[in-house]
């Protein structure tokens, strides 16, 4: 039987079927085992209510006219409480109604299912819709780019292929000196500047598995097959050292660097910020399991920020 990923098997889901149709819950709970989807169906929208904001679920789907009121007030309702918005949302739509036109801009569900529809479409669209609330949830709000769930997922998925290839754990030095004297705004500009950058190279190596995620804060993450990772590098750190200088002032440009009082009130100066690259290599695939990459990564930081200046250190130690 079909299940969903391993990504969403993490632990069971629960989720809430609302409808007055007595065959649905059969339909809908054989699609997946219990252990992956646990659901719990109701016929009135006031029982759901109470239970979901008591007890929210990881999923609802919901037919368009329940016993008391409408799906989409009852949906509506949901999705005005901040805190539950997050949660995805199907919408079952009769055939009837979908002819007659509706204004989907007053619908507040995240997808739809016309109905009468096969098993086999109303698994797909959930499973989809599920995916794609979980990469929405994980994406760094201020990039977009992939969260630390996504990166942990992706860099076990290369490992347990056991492929060459190499992750790049990319941040940027004296990004705080900037940021306090610039303001948070400033700072922004800069994180995006520098996922553009990554992006933009990472994803001109075509035809390759790549990948490039955004922790949080100044810190990113990039993945390519082992023989292109040392130009992508390279690149970055000239792309990132031709453009940074244009985020200063003309006098701090000038200066190459920031004076400043730190908070005991003592004058300090900071140079330009600098990008710092540390590469973990699973040539042969000697690495089993995210956590080596990421202790390998820690120590080559430290040792890429010995040089002030924009630089890439890789675990044959090659830079």
């Amino acid at each position: 039987m079909p299940q969903l990923g391993d990504g969403q098997m993490a632990r069971c889901m629960r989720a809430f079927l609302l409808t007055c149709d007595p065959a649905l819950p059969g339909t809908v709970s054989a699609l997946w085992p219990s252990e992956v989807i646990r659901w719990t169906v109701f016929e009135r929208g006031a029982a759901a209510l109470e239970s979901l904001f008591s007890e929210p679920p990881d999923l609802v789907l919901v037919d368009m006219q329940l016993a008391d009121m409408q799906g989409t007030d009852l949906v509506r309702m949901m999705k005005s409480e901040n805190v539950y918005r997050h949660i995805p949302v199907v919408l079952f739509v009769p055939s009837a109604v979908l002819e007659q036109g509706m204004d989907w801009s007053l619908v507040e569900a995240d997808d739809f299912l016309v109905r009468p529809c096969g098993p086999a479409e109303l698994q797909a669209r959930v499973e989809l819709t599920i995916s794609r609330a979980s990469r929405s949830l994980d994406a760094n709000p201020l990039t977009r780019l992939p969260g630390n769930t996504s990166i942990i997922h992706f860099i076990q998925e290369q490992l347990d292929k056991k492929a060459d290839y190499a992750f790049g754990y990319a941040d940027l030095d004296h990004f705080k000196s900037f940021n306090d004297k610039y303001g948070f705004s400033r700072g922004d500009e800069a994180l995006m500047m520098t996922a553009r950058i990554i992006v933009n190279i990472i994803k001109a190596y075509a035809g390759t598995v790549s990948f490039v995620g955004h922790v949080g804060g100044d810190d990113f993450v990039f993945g390519l097959p082992e023989d292109c990772i040392e130009s992508a590098c390279q690149r970055i750190v000239s792309s990132f050292d031709s453009i940074v200088p244009h985020f200063y002032d003309a006098e701090d440009r000038a200066r190459s660097g920031i004076v400043s009082t730190d908070r005991q009130g003592n004058v300090c100066s900071f140079p330009l910020m600098a990008i710092s690259i540390a590469v973990v290599m699973n040539t042969g695939g000697r690495l089993q399991h995210y956590g080596e990459v990421s202790a390998i990564a820690s120590a080559l930081k430290k040792k890429a920020k010995e040089d002030p200046r924009s630089n890439y250190v890789m675990d044959r130690r090659r830079a």
